[in-house]
C-alpha cells in the first residue's frame, strides 16, 4: 500500500472503449470514476489490459493504429514519455515498398506492473482518458480494454499533492 492511503474498496474493474470518428482521426473518450473529492478519494491502478483494433492492410503502404491511456486530457495519443500516461498499445504493419503484402508488428508497454510494483499509477482526479488513431487505414477502428485497481483515501497532503502534480503536469 502505498503510504499516506488507505484501501477503501476491493480490487475494481472498469471497461472502456473509444473508435476513432473518421479513420485515421484522433478521437478521445472520457472514464467517470465517480471519486468523491470530499472525502480525498483516489484510484489506485494495479493492471491494464489494452485490445487495439488491427491496421488496414494496404498494399504499399505503412498503416498503424495506435492508443493511449492517460490521467488528464490530452491533444495526441500520448507516450511513456508523458507522466500521466498509464499505458500504451501500438499495431503497424510495413507494407512501404511490397506490392502486395507486409510484416505486422504489435507493441504495449504498461499493461500489466512488474511484480515488484504495487501499482501502475494513482489517478487523482474524477476522470481518466482513453485515445486512439490511426495512420493510412482505409476505415476507422478502436481500442477497448479495462483497468483494474481499487478506490483509496489519501491524507490530506498526500491527496493536495496528488491532485496538483496531475493537474499541472497536464
Amino acid at each position: 500500500m502505498p503510504t499516506g492511503l488507505k484501501q477503501t474498496s476491493s480490487i475494481i474493474s472498469i471497461g472502456f472503449a473509444v473508435d476513432e470518428t473518421a479513420a485515421n482521426t484522433f478521437t478521445q473518450s472520457q472514464v467517470d470514476l465517480n471519486l468523491s473529492p470530499l472525502d480525498r478519494e483516489v484510484f489506485v491502478v494495479q493492471a491494464i489490459d489494452l485490445t487495439l483494433g488491427p491496421c488496414d492492410a494496404v498494399a504499399g503502404d505503412n498503416t498503424a493504429m495506435e492508443g493511449s491511456i492517460t490521467s488528464t486530457r490530452q491533444t495526441d495519443v500520448a507516450t511513456l514519455a508523458n507522466s500521466n500516461c498509464l499505458a500504451i498499445a501500438l499495431n503497424q504493419i510495413r507494407g512501404q515498398g511490397f506490392a502486395d503484402s507486409g510484416v505486422g508488428f504489435s507493441q504495449t508497454a504498461g499493461e500489466s506492473p512488474n511484480t515488484l510494483l504495487e501499482y501502475l499509477g494513482i489517478i487523482a482526479t474524477n476522470d481518466f482518458f482513453v485515445q486512439v488513431k490511426g495512420a493510412n487505414n482505409v476505415a476507422p477502428h478502436g481500442m477497448s480494454g479495462k483497468m483494474y485497481g481499487y478506490r483509496a483515501q489519501a491524507s490530506a497532503d498526500i491527496y493536495a499533492a496528488l491532485v496538483q502534480s496531475e493537474v499541472l503536469s497536464a
